[in-house]
């Protein structure tokens, strides 16, 4: 039997979340970065500072939940075959979220959780120009004299939606799914002590084009949730700023601030007054279809170089 094309996959663009009090998740929302897009009084739309016209769609309802995401494809023609082979999937319809386009919706066949593709959105204006800085070090001095660095305090401007992940019930058929109907590939899989992976860190493949060291990432558990949402921020002046913000307006924090192995980046995650995770990260690593897949083990130095220890309810 002739497998079926993969669809091309070209970015993650936006995760849904469903919150029972939307008030308290909007400020919690613009503490940690985004601005709003379009509010519709039971939908707020958050953009960040880049050309996507929305990153994180928030909608009020009788429990906390999450909606999945969604990934822009190559073409139609890749929603297309989206809609025709996908499980569960709807028809090619018109996406009624800003930046318009088409979306088709289909559910995992894991754990059954939407998730969704679109192709078409409109771009809108960077609203933001952060500068990139220059720094002095002990044998270079990069900054003329009395060029000095200053800072407002202030949330962490996000940028752009880098990845989010989920805890799944079937480790082995999720991976086999979306690396077979995907164009996506993995960076890092994570084995345990039997030696059978659990753990898997996917970046989409699109050739010699520079992408992030992963998109999408899942593990293996008793029950599925979505881990965390995870947004990059200018550098690490800013996310340390961010930091500094969401401490003092009360917020909780994870974990963090600190250094990934797997991606490299500087990880701050914090919870939102739902109990929902979200990540700051800065500096991660990029790929291309040059990158080998690497597989190791897990431990207590897998997930983090420096920074707090991890805590020991982070991966349930």
């Amino acid at each position: 039997m002739t497998p079926l094309p993969k669809i091309k996959l070209v970015r993650v663009a936006q995760v849904y979340y469903t919150h029972t009090d939307l008030d308290v998740a909007r400020q919690f929302l613009i503490d940690f970065g985004f601005t709003v897009a379009e509010d519709r009084g039971d939908t707020v739309f958050f953009k960040g500072y880049g050309t996507d016209p929305f990153i994180y769609a928030a909608k009020k309802g009788e429990a906390d939940s999450f909606g999945g995401a969604s990934f822009e494809v190559e073409s139609l023609e890749d929603l297309e075959l989206a809609s025709s082979t996908l499980p569960k999937a709807t028809p090619v319809q018109d996406a009624d979220t800003p930046g318009g386009g088409k979306i088709v919706t289909f559910y995992d066949p894991v754990d059954g959780y939407p998730f969704h593709l679109v192709y078409g959105q409109s771009k809108v204006p960077v609203s933001a120009h952060l500068p990139e800085l220059v720094f002095n070090y002990p044998q270079n001095k990069h900054r003329p004299v009395n060029q000095t660095q200053r800072f407002k305090k202030g949330p962490a401007p996000v940028h752009k939606l880098g990845h989010f992940g989920c805890c799944v019930t079937d480790f082995d058929k999720a991976l086999e799914f979306y690396t077979t109907r995907f164009n996506l590939k993995p960076s890092d899989l994570i084995y345990g002590a039997d030696g059978k992976d659990h753990s898997v860190f996917l970046h989409l493949d699109r050739g010699m084009e520079q992408v992030d060291h992963h998109t999408f990432f899942f593990y293996q558990g008793p029950k599925f949730h979505v881990h965390h949402s995870s947004f990059e921020v200018h550098d690490f002046d800013i996310q340390s700023l961010g930091h500094q913000w969401l401490r003092e307006k009360g917020y909780d924090l994870v974990w963090g601030v600190g250094r990934h192995v797997l991606g490299s980046q500087i990880f701050d995650y914090w919870y939102d007054r739902s109990g929902f995770i979200l990540e700051h990260y800065v500096d991660g690593d990029l790929v291309d279809e040059t990158t080998p897949t690497h597989r190791s083990e897990s431990g207590p130095d897998s997930l983090h170089i420096w920074g707090p220890p991890l805590p020991a309810d982070f991966l349930e």
